[in-house]
């Protein structure tokens, strides 16, 4: 039974104008940490970090792919999952779309995991993706970017993500339900799919040298997810209780 407050047409417009304010506001605010996130001091990345590829042995440098500037999404698929993880998957959706329009303003967008390249290649013919996914296997990249940790971290409760020790819901102990749940979809447990998460990090290449300019974890991610921008327009919103999505080719056919 419908419970939402029903009004008339005048009702709704100046409810609507009262929030488009709101939204102006955080527009402002979102153009104002855009900016800010812009300032940041840039890092020089001095290590050679080495990746598999589907051109084959790779250097960061080579991530590149002529452009100057690098943008990392770090998809959880660690070492020993059968498949990716389905958040990952989810956000990962989106890439299609737009990295051909990034690629055309100097960006390149690129994945990389720790899973081995052939399980990388084989999860990317299964989801239909385009994209560069490279491994990072025989590489620190991912625990030095802090999306990838190890065994002793874990026992010891010293892995640092987000930006703080022990503060996500992948750390608790027992393994909340949703995360047993997206491990079990992967084909294996709690502990070792929480030994990698995801996040993202930006890079410019610069005069030969290359930089880290940004990382983010967690939620936040949330702008990069596009089917939460488009829900959170809906009129039920994200209407949600726990996890329900599920990789593109796990839905019943509607």
């Amino acid at each position: 039974m419908n419970q939402h407050m029903i009004g008339t047409r005048e009702q709704w417009l100046a409810a609507r104008l009262e929030l488009l304010e709101a939204e102006k506001v955080l527009t402002r605010r979102s153009d104002e940490l855009a900016r800010q996130r812009q300032a940041l001091p840039w890092v020089r990345v001095d290590k050679a970090f080495r990746f598999e590829t589907d051109e084959g042995s790779a250097s960061l440098a080579d991530l590149f792919r002529g452009r100057s500037q690098l943008l990392v999404y770090h998809f959880m698929f660690g070492p020993d999952y059968m498949a990716g993880c389905p958040s990952c998957s989810a956000i990962a959706d989106g890439f299609e779309g737009f990295a051909v329009h990034l690629a055309n303003h100097d960006v390149t967008l690129s994945a990389v995991s720790r899973a081995p390249l052939a399980k990388l290649q084989a999860y990317k013919r299964r989801m239909g993706w385009t994209f560069p996914w490279a491994s990072s296997l025989d590489s620190d990249f991912n625990f030095d970017f802090s999306v990838s940790f190890t065994e002793e971290q874990q026992r010891e409760g010293s892995v640092e993500y987000n930006y703080r020790r022990a503060g996500h819901a992948m750390d608790a102990t027992p393994a909340p339900a949703p995360v047993v749940q997206f491990a079990a979809t992967c084909g294996t447990d709690a502990p070792t799919y929480s030994r990698d998460r995801p996040g993202m990090s930006a890079f410019v290449l610069e005069d030969g040298v290359i930089y880290h300019t940004y990382s983010t974890y967690a939620r936040g991610l949330d702008g990069l997810w596009g089917m939460y921008q488009w829900l959170d327009r809906a009129p039920k919103g994200r209407n949600e209780t726990g996890p329900w999505w599920r990789r593109h080719d796990e839905y019943d056919k509607r």
